[in-house]
């Protein structure tokens, strides 16, 4: 890889499954591969940062990006708060061959899908349900009536694997990044005119 454009990887799959998890440790383990940092509504859970983990903006901002065209894909999730993939900095760093990696939820994938269907789809899978449960549960920042709706949700979007390129299941996270990232091809890091590092 050099210079030429990148392939946008999708990564999507249901509440709780470790997709926040999995992108931190790409984030760690492969500081070359771009995460994308989504929009969104929701308030900050304990220890996300601003800019880092989300770009957390009032529902007057998220209208206006909506409305300029400033969002690659946008949903409402759970019913409640709205999330979205800022465009420009995906396309620049698409275009300057950066490996390219958007962690969204099965709405924004399909959205996506719509208008990169040359993007790569891979859908992050549980080992079981019970696990999944167990996950939700175990992280403790959701009311009772939101653990439910998730689960809701997650039936929903368990339904929907058939619909992307690769699975690749979460059982144990350092396997499942680096199963990902051989998806991806990047592993290595990609020698990029004018990479620092």
């Amino acid at each position: 890889m050099s210079g030429g454009p990148a392939r946008l990887t999708v990564l999507a799959g249901p509440t709780a499954v470790g997709k926040g998890t999995v992108s931190a440790d790409v984030r760690r383990r492969y500081p070359w591969v771009w995460l994308s940092v989504s929009a969104t509504t929701r308030p900050p859970r304990p220890g996300e940062v601003d800019g880092v983990h989300y770009l957390f903006v009032s529902p007057e901002r998220f209208d206006a990006m909506v409305a300029d065209g400033q969002l690659l894909e946008w949903a409402v999730v759970h019913g409640v708060h709205r999330y979205g993939t800022p465009r420009g900095p995906v396309e620049e760093h698409l275009a300057a061959g950066v490996p390219v990696l958007l962690e969204i939820d099965l709405q924004g994938a399909r959205q996506v899908r719509a208008t990169m269907p040359d993007a790569r789809f891979v859908f992050l899978a549980p080992p079981s349900w019970d696990e999944l449960v167990r996950r939700l549960v175990g992280r403790g920042t959701e009311s009772e009536e939101e653990r439910e709706r998730r689960l809701a949700t997650a039936t929903v979007e368990l339904a929907a694997e058939p619909e992307f390129d690769h699975v690749v299941v979460n059982d144990d996270v350092t396997r499942a990044t680096d199963e990902l990232l051989d998806l991806m091809g990047a592993r290595v890091a990609p020698a990029l005119p004018g990479r620092a590092g």
